[in-house]
């Protein structure tokens, strides 16, 4: 049987934090990453894509307020809002692929599918909320929508003095038509799936599907399906190229082969921080646990170039 690998986009591989987020930047972020995918499918890999939308869907919220506040339109909640995003993200990726694609004569269907996930109603994150999306504001403009909105705004780990909109992120439970997605992406078909960590929902008393205001991290829903469809590899494409010990402090350290023991014990002593690589790590440790083979966290443009990227597998062997 083909190697099945579930490739994660981050936000930043399509959105990078000092543009304005128009789509010729997007296109071109998003060709230049997707480039990077050429090699896994000549070597035969079935693929399914998920991608990150935390930058898109602040913008999504932005334009609600914009639309609220001067034109008397309707507020649409969170969940339509990430909806929103996956079907708009996803189709520029299935577009921009297919011509990657062409470029190089492979002959593949992309196919997109608007996912949700299941998650407890009842999850701690909702009175926490941790989840970063929409733009990188200084403290004062954050200060101001605070005030005026009532938006929970957090410093942002990479840029000093900026800050960023959290929102709640339980933990996913469950991928809805992950049955549907094993089965298209093992025909050969790259799928596109939960984008923006799955539409956020909740599964009431009555066995009905409910919405819930809230974005999934994208990392640890990726994780959660590459493990329900049994797939081998699992990648986290993002804005680094290796991860780090000690990051931007004296003694950095760069991790290239890392087990999943060491690296559980890193995480568990705080190495990694919480708003950023923690979320990812975890990922990564739970995909292993459950029988994943091997997980890569690598810059997007760099995946295709072996000397980058963390390797995490159970047991390093040299």
């Amino acid at each position: 049987m083909k190697k099945l690998a579930v490739i994660a986009l981050g936000g930043n591989a399509l959105l990078r934090g000092d543009q304005l987020g128009t789509i010729e930047e997007q296109e071109q972020n998003t060709t230049d990453t997707l480039e990077n995918l050429v090699h896994l499918i000549r070597q035969d890999y079935d693929l399914v894509i998920t991608h990150g939308n935390g930058p898109q869907v602040g913008n999504v919220l932005m334009r609600n307020d914009a639309g609220e506040q001067l034109y008397n339109i309707a507020r649409m909640p969170l969940d339509v809002c990430v909806a929103d995003t996956q079907g708009g993200i996803g189709y520029m990726i299935e577009r921009v692929l297919l011509n990657v694609l062409n470029k190089y004569g492979i002959d593949k269907n992309v196919a997109c599918l608007v996912t949700q996930v299941v998650v407890d109603k009842n999850d701690p994150a909702f009175s926490d909320p941790q989840k970063r999306v929409g733009k990188i504001y200084d403290k004062s403009a954050a200060d101001e929508l605070h005030k005026t909105k009532g938006w929970i705004f957090k410093e942002e780990v990479k840029v000093k003095d900026g800050y960023r909109r959290v929102v709640p992120s339980p933990r996913p439970i469950r991928v809805m038509n992950e049955k549907i997605i094993e089965d298209m992406a093992r025909q050969g078909n790259i799928v596109i799936a939960a984008g923006g960590g799955g539409v956020p929902v909740y599964i009431d008393e009555n066995n009905d599907v409910r919405p819930s205001e809230a974005v999934i991290d994208k990392d640890m829903a990726s994780s959660l399906l590459a493990s329900a469809i049994g797939a081998d590899e699992f990648y986290i494409l993002t804005d680094v190229p290796y991860v780090y010990l000690n990051y931007k402090k004296p003694g950095e350290e760069a991790l290239e082969f890392i087990d999943y023991k060491d690296t559980l014990r890193y995480l568990t002593e705080g190495q990694f921080s919480k708003g950023s690589m923690a979320p990812k790590i975890e990922a990564c440790l739970n995909f292993i646990k459950s029988g994943g083979q091997k997980s890569v966290i690598t810059e997007a443009f760099k995946l295709e170039d072996k000397k980058y990227g963390t390797k995490i597998t159970m047991k390093y062997e040299d």
